[in-house]
């Protein structure tokens, strides 16, 4: 195995939003500044040219991580009225010649254990194991959350968008005191053939680490539809790593938060296991020293 090692912010991003959730480092340093208080101002910030665009857009889907990890993690349904709810969860991420594949196993509330095998890349992939039936998920079903009550869905997790030939930097804008630039990613003519009610994806590159803040999904008419937010960090030794995620829907206000419980990292799974036919089979989570917990 091995050894820890320190990752940037825009690895950090890519890994965690094209499901490889991964607990990859921040440096201290780079940390801290995202964090920092006295933010750079944006006139100190040059809006690149629409090559220059690009260039941001291809280093960041460009960007992944080396090894193998495994979390555990609570999703935490957060409706605006009505009781709230936790659905526990384990997911084994890693790589592929495609780019991340993430297996996730939940189990919802009527109890039964519902599983997902997704493949991020150009041309994305998702299927589910439910009932004792590996079946790949239609397209019409990528917005629907993964489970009843809950706001997560496929595409949030995959976000595809990233993908999308058609976008723009329109601005540069502070996010979470953060100078970002604002994309605007428009879908092709078969995702709005069966998804007319999305006009577009905005999303928000910090302009100094290339680091994914936040996105959010557009409406018909230009409304947000949905927000997905970095939550927390922590730091466990000398590695900073998610703690938890935000999703929000700006019409209902209901949210769902991601928040890690456990992770252990730089481990070696066989490809066989991210194998859609695979997902009937049980897999054990790693031994427990191999595990470091996450405090509440």
């Amino acid at each position: 195995m091995g050894q820890s090692r320190h990752i940037s912010p825009a690895t950090f991003w890519r890994a965690f939003f094209f499901l490889a959730f991964g607990l990859v480092g921040f440096s201290s340093a780079r940390a801290a500044a995202v964090g920092a208080s006295s933010p750079t101002p944006l006139a100190q910030v040059g809006k690149p040219d629409e090559a220059g665009a690009r260039e941001l857009v291809e280093r960041f889907r460009a960007a992944g991580i080396t090894g193998d990890y495994y979390l555990e993690f609570e999703l935490q349904a957060l409706p605006r009225r009505g009781e709230a709810r936790t659905y526990r969860g384990r997911l084994w991420g890693s790589r592929n010649e495609q780019g991340a594949i993430t297996r996730i196993q939940l189990v919802d509330a009527s109890g039964q254990n519902v599983r997902w095998l997704l493949q991020n890349g150009a041309a994305p992939g998702v299927w589910t194991f439910r009932a004792g039936q590996v079946a790949s998920l239609p397209e019409k079903a990528v917005l629907a959350p993964l489970i009843e009550g809950v706001e997560l869905s496929a595409f949030d997790l995959l976000m595809p968008y990233l993908y999308w030939p058609d976008f723009q930097l329109t601005r540069i804008e502070r996010v979470r005191g953060r100078p970002a630039y604002a994309f605007v990613f428009r879908p092709p003519v078969v995702f709005s053939q069966v998804h007319p009610e999305v006009s577009g994806v905005r999303a928000f590159l910090d302009t100094q680490f290339n680091a994914l803040m936040q996105t959010e999904r557009l409406g018909a008419n230009g409304q947000v539809l949905t927000t997905f937010a970095l939550g927390e960090l922590k730091k466990i030794g000398e590695q900073w790593m998610l703690k938890s995620v935000d999703l929000r829907n700006e019409t209902t206000r209901d949210k769902t938060r991601f928040l890690v419980t456990a992770a252990a990292l730089n481990l070696e799974f066989a490809p066989a296991l991210f194998e859609p036919g695979r997902l009937i089979d049980d897999v054990p989570a790693p031994r427990g020293d191999r595990l470091v917990r996450v405090d509440p």
